[in-house]
């Protein structure tokens, strides 16, 4: 789960690298690069049964597929408006979001370490981004950065209702389904296409190493660790990729994000830590 962390947040460094490819275009050859990557790596790990399945996955397995690719071209999208800093820990906002979401569409009841974590995360979140939104800069970076979150919750709430109707959702087809759906989207917009051979190169490896095969090891790993254990280690992708962004592009974060940041990272460690505890007592 390190691993798969690490390789998550290779996403910032590498696309501060780019030459011409921007906005839309990254997003797309990056969610192309994930198709191939996932039709021959599905296949391998899943037998060529798998698209047979998928074909019987029902609703919630395609739901979830457009979850995926709105999360997929949302984080594209905002990593080439703002800093990658503002999008990582915003996006480390999931957890809460899910929450919530889970709270009004399911009826889950929270606890109140839950409402605590969420109220100091907003005091973060408003650290971070108040004084960038008082001068009018990374606005609209900032809001497609929230709909990385939204998405995801979104799609958390999906597959439980749906496996609490006894229908389980299969994550590394719905990712294929993500990234097809992201990539006919973004085709329009990306057109016509200016990445060189450079570019191709560094978005086929985002492609593979930093989505395809960390996502599939992602679920080899929910079947060994506990879900808070998940969680709390998917938070090393935030440290990762600030660091990544800062010593291999030169994109020091503020003291803003630094001090929001570190509420953000405070309050779901302190959420996922207690929980723990709780369940383990």
């Amino acid at each position: 789960m390190v691993l798969v962390t690490l390789l998550w947040s290779t996403a910032g460094v590498v696309t501060r690298h780019l030459e011409e490819a921007r906005s839309w275009e990254v997003t797309f050859w990056r969610s192309f690069f994930t198709v191939l990557s996932l039709l021959v790596l599905l296949p391998l790990t899943q037998g060529w049964g798998v698209y047979a399945r998928m074909r019987k996955g029902g609703w919630a397995l395609w739901l979830s597929g457009l979850c995926w690719a709105g999360m997929f071209t949302f984080f594209m999208l905002a990593i080439t408006l703002t800093t990658v800093a503002n999008v990582l820990v915003t996006m480390a906002l999931a957890p809460l979001f899910t929450a919530l979401a889970s709270r009004v569409f399911i009826g889950h009841r929270l606890p109140v370490r839950t409402w605590l974590a969420i109220v100091v995360a907003g005091l973060g979140i408003a650290t971070m981004y108040g004084t960038q939104l008082a001068q009018g800069a990374n606005f609209w970076g900032t809001l497609v950065a929230l709909l990385v979150p939204i998405s995801g919750a979104a799609n958390w709430t999906l597959t439980q209702h749906a496996h609490a109707q006894g229908q389980e959702v299969d994550l590394i087809p719905a990712v294929l389904i993500g990234a097809v759906v992201s990539s006919l989207v973004t085709l329009p917009l990306a057109w016509p296409f200016q990445a060189s051979a450079h570019d191709l190169t560094l978005l086929a490896a985002l492609g593979l190493f930093q989505l395809a095969i960390p996502s599939s090891l992602a679920v080899v790993c929910t079947r060994a660790l506990m879900a808070p254990e998940v969680a709390l280690l998917g938070l090393l992708e935030v440290i990762f990729g600030i660091l990544l962004a800062w010593l291999g592009a030169g994109e020091r974060p503020g003291a803003e994000v630094l001090a929001g940041g570190a509420l953000v990272i405070g309050a779901l460690l302190f959420n996922e830590w207690f929980g723990w505890r709780q369940n383990r007592a």
